[in-house]
């Protein structure tokens, strides 16, 4: 069983930073927040929330308010599996509903195939802005050699897709009713019908194909984390393929509209 509270005290921010650090292994670089900025936003009303699992601090998550009614969920990091991440997630949406909050915002790497699963797929949450190397260098053992892309999220949350998944149900959208095709013209299974795929996974590389389509599927890598140690060169080639051909849709105007096969985003022309 998760229990998820607000953070007052020292000693528990510094907790949250333990796991942080177990998670990215900072080293010489700068930690995403330090234990004393968190103590600042708790006390000014932001948001500093901890994730316990039989009493032990297994998952933190650091927000500050933001234009638009929003709260901007600035970094959330936990325990990998065991749901601890989507009670953090539903606490989040709790705090900002309280308080008269009509969304949540926060970035991920468009690279990062299971937070593209959760975000899109479990949350609901949508891409909004493709943001290149927007951090510029980081490095921790995470991000080391790569470029800091990030996607823009923003997660409505009185939306009745948000309120139905955070309820467990599903939801099933509009472009789920759609047949997909790969390049060599296989529907894949579990994919939207009609959509073409711009951009594949081929061997492991990406390879892209045709965008003028209603309804397109853009991969992302198995394992980009992995694939940086393995093969840094592939994992360059990933990093500007999806730039070059997600980000160019969404500066096109068309709008990601799911994560499906746990491998593809949705774009589709609205």
């Amino acid at each position: 069983m998760v229990e998820v509270r607000e953070l007052h005290e020292m000693a528990e921010f510094e907790q949250v930073g333990a796991v942080f650090d177990d998670i990215w292994h900072f080293g010489a670089s700068a930690p995403p927040i330090t234990i004393e900025l968190m103590r600042a936003l708790a006390h000014a009303g932001g948001y500093v929330a901890g994730a316990f699992e039989r009493g032990r601090l297994v998952g933190g998550s650091v927000g500050f308010l933001a234009v638009g009614n929003a709260l901007h969920s600035h970094v959330t990091g936990t325990a990998a599996g065991r749901g601890i991440g989507f009670a953090l997630k539903l606490h989040q949406r709790r705090w900002a509903l309280e308080r008269g909050l009509e969304r949540i915002t926060w970035t991920y790497d468009p690279l990062m195939r299971r937070n593209a699963h959760f975000n899109l797929a479990k949350l609901g949450a949508r891409p909004s802005e493709y943001l290149p190397c927007f951090y510029g260098a980081m490095n921790d053992a995470i991000n080391r050699g790569d470029e800091s892309d990030r996607l823009l999220t923003v997660w409505p949350l009185s939306d009745p897709r948000v309120e139905a998944l955070a309820r467990r149900e599903p939801h099933v959208g509009a472009s789920a009713r759609q047949e997909a095709r790969r390049p060599d013209g296989v529907p894949p299974d579990g994919l939207p019908p009609g959509a073409v795929v711009a951009l594949a996974d081929v061997g492991g590389r990406p390879v892209a194909g045709p965008v003028d389509a209603g309804t397109v599927l853009v991969a992302v890598p198995a394992d980009i984390a992995g694939l940086r140690d393995a093969d840094p060169g592939t994992a360059k080639a990933w990093r500007h393929a999806v730039r070059d051909v997600l980000g160019g849709l969404m500066a096109e105007g068309r709008a990601v509209t799911g994560f499906c096969g746990k491998s593809y985003y949705v774009v589709e022309r609205l």
